[in-house]
């Protein structure tokens, strides 16, 4: 990857809308991260199956960053810290018509039970 951090590849684009697996196994999320190193789309360590660290447990790429409108940051799994990256190819976020938590009609009304907080 030709890029200043290692991990990050600003090509990458994302693999879709929502969390690849919630999306694979009609799961749902509350906030969706994207791997700054393909552009994997997951779910956030509260969401109930916290996708995106298991993408980072199993391939190894090292660093995401949010996937949510207007937030801008990048966190690196080998040190624990946030950092600030580079403009990753479009799009950026999730669309702004799908719900939070999401996607639309796979939310359990207790949801807010079933997060990991």
């Amino acid at each position: 990857m030709d890029n200043e951090i290692d991990g990050i590849d600003p090509s990458a684009k994302p693999s879709g809308s929502g969390c690849v697996e919630c999306l694979a196994t009609k799961g749902w999320w509350l906030h969706l991260r994207r791997c700054a190193g393909c552009g994997h789309i997951g779910c956030c360590d509260s969401s109930p199956s916290r996708h995106a660290t298991k993408h980072n447990e199993t391939t190894g790429h090292p660093v995401i960053t949010s996937f949510e409108p207007g937030e801008r940051w990048f966190y690196d799994y080998r040190s624990g810290k946030f950092l600030t990256g580079p403009r990753l190819a479009p799009p950026h976020w999730r669309p702004l018509d799908q719900p939070v938590p999401g996607p639309a009609g796979r939310v359990p009304s207790h949801w807010q039970s079933l997060l990991h907080l």
